[in-house]
């Protein structure tokens, strides 16, 4: 991680720790590095936005940056994360941009960079626009006369990209009641439409966006409302994404949450009883719960734990040919499908589980044994040197030798916040909320 960009981009508060002026830099260095990669100087990048009421300030900015350079702008307007990948690789763009800080309130926000493969840029790239952007003289060519850019109105790519997804799907969702919460977000226009036609009867809550109220108690992050929804509607199944729909989690028919874990149990038990889980191997984070990995030993299935974020996830996948992984939150990646956690695509795909099963999500997901887990978030003054405290080091291998093979510690530092995450995983509850509890006082007495 760089001193600007880190998991997931560029995130922070809008004009506080994310300002207009890093948004033109990035769009100016984009502009001109990959201008050189062309005869004519000039790049085409495609540009995708959520709802909050800065993207639009960002969006323009970027815009400007990259005319600025030389390259020209294609603009997706509202959209998720993973149309921006899908159109960036299928037209053969050089790189995309998302202005998004994902599952973050309002006043945060993110430039997500893709590259033309459709997946996250590479570091190198990284650091070479954190190294322009603490440049104290632009010592970039200005494009002029004929050579500026332009802005292009591209959102018939954004409309195909949806296009893309009804084809994905291999039944029909009629006789289906479905629920969704679009988070005030990039599905808020999508969603609905998509299941409409696929033929589901669709209910749809937190689809107002007002460019404050993304995230805003809704969504993956806050399932309250969905789950009063699908119970009192009697619905099959219930999909929560979050501000750019990049991430899915589900509600059963009884109202439980079906996490991303869930999500991997069900599926890579789908894929390999038709000869389809390529390697035989899952791919998940180390933040996965310890019910997933033992459950998926119990069927014989391997799994290999990479760092948090999708974006390793799917490095992961590319290196191996694996065709399914994921994190807890809901990111998923099928890599037949899509090169990038896909909500969309994950809602799409655990539909066609439930309905090739014949069968309920609450049965399919009951299978699977989640321990009990307890996750706080401790805000530090630095987190990298918190890490490498010998005292916690020493009281986090204290708690997890005290829990042994039925439980377990992580420990890790944020990769968008001042923040430590502590994770605990335990036969019960009050076990995992006394050893976090512990861990918790440490940091905030000795790390804050």
């Amino acid at each position: 991680m760089g001193k600007y960009f880190g998991t997931d981009g560029f995130r922070g508060e809008a004009n506080v720790t994310l300002r207009v002026e890093h948004a033109y830099k990035v769009g100016r260095y984009l502009g001109y590095f990959f201008g050189k990669q062309h005869d004519d100087g000039k790049a085409h990048i495609a540009i995708g936005k959520d709802t909050r009421l800065s993207s639009y300030m960002f969006e323009y900015a970027l815009a400007a940056g990259l005319a600025a350079s030389g390259a020209n702008a294609y603009l997706l307007h509202v959209t998720t994360t993973p149309s921006v990948a899908y159109v960036t690789r299928v037209d053969g763009l050089d790189c995309g941009i998302m202005i998004s800080a994902s599952h973050n309130p309002f006043h945060d926000n993110g430039i997500k960079l893709i590259n033309k493969d459709g997946e996250k840029i590479d570091d190198k790239l990284i650091d070479e626009i954190e190294e322009y952007i603490d440049s104290k003289e632009d010592t970039l060519e200005l494009a002029v006369g004929d050579k500026i850019g332009a802005t292009v109105d591209y959102v018939n790519a954004r409309n195909r990209y949806v296009g893309y997804l009804m084809g994905l799907a291999k039944f029909s969702f009629r006789g289906y009641k479905v629920g969704i919460d679009a988070a005030n977000g990039s599905a808020w226009s999508i969603a609905k439409s998509l299941f409409e036609t696929l033929g589901a009867e669709v209910f749809l809550i937190h689809a107002e966006p007002n460019g404050l109220n993304i995230n805003k108690d809704c969504g993956s992050t806050h399932m309250e409302d969905l789950q009063k929804l699908v119970v009192d509607k009697g619905l099959n199944i219930g999909f929560a994404f979050d501000g750019d729909a990049d991430r899915c989690l589900a509600v059963d028919e009884e109202g439980n949450i079906i996490t991303g874990d869930h999500i991997l149990f069900m599926y890579s038990q789908y894929l390999k009883d038709r000869n389809k889980l390529i390697g035989n191997t899952v791919v998940t984070t180390v933040m996965s719960n310890i019910g997933l990995f033992k459950a998926l030993a119990k069927l014989d299935i391997n799994y290999e734990k990479t760092d948090v974020g999708d974006k390793y996830v799917r490095a992961c996948m590319a290196r191996n040919g694996y065709v399914l992984g994921g994190e807890q939150s809901g990111h998923i990646v099928f890599s037949k499908y899509s090169t990038t956690g896909d909500g969309l695509i994950t809602a799409l795909k655990v539909m066609e589980l439930m309905i090739a099963k014949k069968t309920t999500i609450g049965q399919l997901a009951g299978q699977l044994e989640i321990f009990p887990q307890v996750l706080k978030n401790v805000r530090v003054k630095d987190k990298v040197a918190a890490m490498e405290d010998k005292g916690l080091l020493d009281l986090i291998k204290k708690e997890q030798d005290a829990l042994g093979e039925d439980g377990r510690v992580f420990v890790r530092k944020s990769g968008t916040e001042p923040v430590v995450r502590v994770m605990v995983e335990a036969k019960t509850h009050e076990i995992c909320d006394e050893t976090a509890g512990r861990i918790v006082d440490y940091i905030n007495a000795n790390l804050d």
